[in-house]
């Protein structure tokens, strides 16, 4: 049984449709205990609308780290927000996962207070699925870190690798570093450096660099980036797949033919909206930190919510956290760690 702590009062559509979403993960996963952290009255208010929900308890947490805050300050200074308490619930043992739709960097510093990093670890990142021709793929950071050292690059590829291989089950996932150019002496001094160290790093399957054009054909299983460039390349290709989806309904559908055409394509449309759709794979892990954390959308709706659930209990059972714990435990010292 995997127990879920979940932020009830994260996200732009709060705590609605994080409700709803709990209460549809719950009743496809018979497995699944949920948490709802949060403002304990306005949660029992959503409730009331699903009876029968006895595997879903709330815990409550009445204050709320808003997303224009300070995110390690808010984190310390509001001890009773339902993101803090949510971490605590699995940094002492009483739930296997946190999922949230908050303020990401208050996720992140909250996960890091709350549970702890993996020995060894110099900062986490964010590892998200990123749809490709090739199928699913991993952005690593995709928002964690805008600034890196060589050495954050290459754990963030060892990480990546370890979480395909556990939960994605590539048996040896290929590496790519993100760059301007595909020759070895292209980039910055730090993604430079970054490279040769990948290159010696015996246990990854590291490729090369990779361009911005490889990235939507999926050139590597595992695509390794500082988290500036992550959260470009992410926010690009949202916007980029809405203005797409948008411009392509406009045309095919301005003539009495084309609207013919278009309605006999409408569910090879449909398929393909649905594989760039973020609700459809859930949130994105944050690797580094001892224990589950799932990071979601701001905007995400229940059923974003449920996928979410669902991939955190998935991640859960994988067991990938004891494989970095081991991964990264050799050689390592409490001074590995570096400061948020």
């Amino acid at each position: 049984m995997v127990t879920i702590a979940l932020d009830a009062m994260g996200g732009d559509h709060a705590p609605g449709e994080i409700v709803a979403g709990a209460v549809a993960a719950a009743a496809a996963d018979s497995s699944m205990n949920i948490v709802l952290v949060g403002d304990e009255p306005a949660i029992l208010t959503e409730l009331e609308k699903y009876p029968g929900n006895g595997r879903i308890r709330v815990e409550h947490a009445p204050d709320v780290v808003g997303m224009d805050e300070e995110p390690a300050r808010a984190v310390r200074v509001k001890k009773h927000s339902s993101i803090v308490v949510a971490a605590r619930l699995v940094g002492e043992g009483q739930a296997d996962a946190l999922v949230s739709a908050g303020s990401t960097g208050a996720q992140l510093a909250a996960s890091i207070f709350g549970m702890g990093r993996i020995r060894g670890v110099k900062r986490p990142a964010i590892c998200t699925v990123y749809p490709t021709a090739r199928g699913f793929k991993l952005l690593t950071d995709a928002g964690a870190n805008p600034e890196v050292k060589p050495e954050y690059l290459v754990q963030f590829a060892r990480m990546g690798s370890i979480y395909a291989r556990s939960f994605l089950g590539m048996e040896n996932p290929t590496v790519g570093l993100i760059n301007n150019g595909s020759e070895d002496k292209k980039g910055t001094e730090t993604v430079r450096a970054a490279h040769m160290l990948m290159r010696e790093d015996s246990s990854l399957n590291f490729i090369g660099n990779i361009e911005g054009r490889d990235v939507p054909a999926g050139a590597a299983d595992v695509m390794v980036c500082d988290g500036f460039v992550g959260n470009i390349v992410l926010k690009l290709t949202e916007g980029m797949a809405t203005t797409l989806f948008s411009m392509i309904r406009e045309k095919i559908t301005s003539t009495p033919v084309r609207k013919i055409g278009a309605a006999l394509n409408r569910k090879a449309f449909r398929e393909l909206k649905q594989s760039l759709d973020y609700s459809e794979y859930g949130g994105a892990p944050l690797l580094g930190v001892r224990g589950v954390s799932m990071i979601c959308h701001g905007s995400s709706n229940a059923r974003a919510i449920s996928s979410a659930l669902k991939a955190a209990a998935r991640a859960v059972e994988s067991g990938f956290i004891g494989e970095m714990e081991q991964a990264f435990s050799a050689g390592s010292s409490g001074e590995d760690q570096e400061n948020l």
